[in-house]
């Protein structure tokens, strides 16, 4: 089969079911942000040293990006039917991580810069890629609803990239660059 079929020649794809939707359709571009989040998520392992204890977990969400861009491709009137099933411990799996850094290092308590080192760098660009599909994956679900499972995984996603990327200076030894105090800490609430 070739890689080409012209079927999109006209503006036109088609998603799980056999429909037929518009190119720039809430559906396809939520799975491009998607799409775009998970070859970031790539991007970063790439720069990752070949032994580096990230690369199982990250592949792991890889994995299962696919199986939500599946369910995303997917009309809710059929989607019982997509063997693609997203892992219902996805959620607990980032929050989990999460919880690990931020205990090694401590919560922040600064806006933070995007930047430092290459990978903290990625880390943060592939986090803004989130919160982008986040907002898209929204979209979509006011018009077809989404598994709950989904659109909680994106959120908790972006905030386990910002805790790696934070991760990656503090394992270096480098500083965070901060911008301002969080507001709600000056008031001491």
């Amino acid at each position: 089969m070739k890689i080409y079929t012209k079927g999109g020649d006209k503006g036109k794809t088609g998603i799980r079911g056999g429909q037929r939707v518009d190119k720039d359709d809430i559906r396809i571009e939520a799975n491009g942000c998607l799409d775009e989040l998970n070859s970031g998520i790539g991007v970063v392992r790439s720069f990752l040293p070949t032994n580096h204890d990230w690369h199982e977990p990250l592949y792991h969400i890889q994995y299962q990006m696919m199986m939500i861009m599946s369910q995303v491709a997917t009309p809710n009137a059929i989607r019982e039917d997509n063997p693609n099933k997203v892992d219902d411990n996805i959620i607990q799996f980032c929050e989990g991580w999460i919880d690990r850094l931020t205990a090694q290092m401590g919560k922040s308590e600064y806006f933070i810069l995007p930047g430092g080192s290459v990978i903290s760098a990625h880390l943060h660009l592939v986090r803004t890629i989130a919160r982008r599909s986040e907002r898209r994956l929204w979209t979509l679900h006011k018009s077809d609803p989404l598994p709950e499972i989904i659109l909680k995984f994106i959120n908790r996603l972006s905030d386990l990239l910002f805790t790696m990327a934070r991760y990656d200076l503090f394992d270096s030894g480098d500083k965070e660059e901060t911008w301002k105090h969080f507001l709600y800490k000056r008031r001491g609430e």
